[in-house]
């Protein structure tokens, strides 16, 4: 009896660590990646981000039209704009310390601006508020920081 019930018990955890695991693995991209319509036209949404970062006091490093970079290569695609945003202050904390500098791939923030085939316009951008919980120390804290700074700089476009 007892091992009958040791055995149900074990493959119901099985079970249930495998469930999880499908779950996580289908459900992690809609967590992982934050995606909103823009009520604007493509190169309004882009240069309305452009001008509220440098009103929140953001560097804007580097902006990418991935389009044009896969035009090249004989792709035709719809605007695809990348675009690179950097708080000096921020990066400063990060940068000072070893420990924290596992984090310097993910930098600087990026968000995506592109249209779909049904001419929506989309902000698109990592959820770095929920990314910051996994790290801790001054990684976690400044995730945080620059998560909730960056949808302040999308308020100008998102309602």
């Amino acid at each position: 009896m007892k091992k009958n019930v040791l055995v149900s018990g074990l493959i119901g955890f099985l079970a249930g660590i495998i469930l999880f695991g499908v779950v996580a693995f289908v459900a992690a991209p809609s967590v992982m990646i934050v995606e909103d319509a823009s009520p604007l036209g493509y190169e309004e949404t882009v240069q309305a981000i452009l001008d509220s970062s440098a009103e929140q006091g953001w560097k804007v490093p580097k902006t990418y039209a991935l389009d044009a970079a896969v035009e090249e290569a004989g792709y035709d695609v719809l605007p695809v704009t990348v675009i690179e945003l950097c708080q000096p202050d921020h990066a400063g904390q990060v940068l000072l310390e070893d420990d924290a500098r596992i984090v310097t791939s993910l930098m600087p923030c990026r968000i995506s601006v592109y249209t779909t085939s049904t001419g929506d316009v989309i902000i698109s951008r990592m959820n770095t508020g929920l990314i910051s919980k996994v790290f801790g120390g001054t990684v976690a804290e400044v995730m945080a920081r620059a998560s909730a700074e960056n949808e302040v700089i999308l308020s100008a476009v998102l309602p």
